[in-house]
């Protein structure tokens, strides 16, 4: 673990470089922590794949005092107990006018469209993170056999719940927005609603199963 400045008012605690369950856990764990010690000084807590950051108000603390606190408070991981994750089961209308790309994924993975679908339907994913947009889940990991690269030029506007794929990863766009993966369906399900906290469907950890619907 790792505790450095961020920003004038941000610290970052680092837990590796790669995308992995294992960091992941960490990560979440680190989060729930650090939301759980309730200090006035510690403004937010933004979790990604490999680290937490940290913002709070230097007029309060500072970055040293902090950092130790911290290190510390983070030097057991296992000392916070953990909820159980939540499963999201979301419907997909896939390719077609839903997915559009579904059938370049197909061909750059020499499958089927029908292939495609089963196997990104018969993975449990893991939220890793949630970003870019608010409410947007990265989810991993996106078996190798339908991995795909992002388009060589992003779009400028897709239709909010189009499901995407990059590389290992998938993921749900929850507002009309461009985008720069490849979309394979669409999902009606509703990802974030500002009156209802925490607003975003899904958060980090949270387990998510795609099935098809016609």
């Amino acid at each position: 673990m790792i505790v450095q400045r961020y920003t004038e008012n941000a610290l970052r605690i680092i837990f590796g470089s790669v995308i992995d369950l294992e960091i992941h856990e960490q990560v979440r764990r680190a989060f729930f922590i650090c939301r759980s010690l309730d200090r006035r000084e510690i403004l937010e807590i933004v979790p990604s794949f490999c680290a937490c950051v940290i913002i709070y108000d230097e007029e309060r603390i500072s970055f040293p005092e902090l950092a130790a606190l911290l290190q510390e408070r983070l030097a057991d991981l296992s000392s916070v107990e953990m909820p159980p994750p939540r499963i999201h089961k979301i419907p997909v209308r896939y390719g077609g006018e839903y997915g559009p790309d579904l059938s370049f994924v197909a061909g750059h993975c020499h499958l089927r469209p029908e292939e495609v679908i089963a196997r990104h339907t018969g993975e449990l994913y893991t939220v890793y993170t949630v970003g870019f947009t608010p409410g947007f889940p990265y989810l991993g990991t996106l078996d190798a056999a339908i991995a795909a690269p992002r388009l060589e030029t992003p779009r400028t506007r897709i239709p909010a719940g189009s499901v995407g794929i990059a590389q290992r990863q998938t993921g749900i766009y929850p507002f009309e927005s461009p985008a720069g993966w490849q979309i394979i369906g669409r999902t009606d399900a509703s990802l974030f609603d500002t009156k209802h906290p925490p607003y975003s469907l899904m958060q980090i950890g949270d387990k998510v199963r795609f099935y098809e619907v016609p």
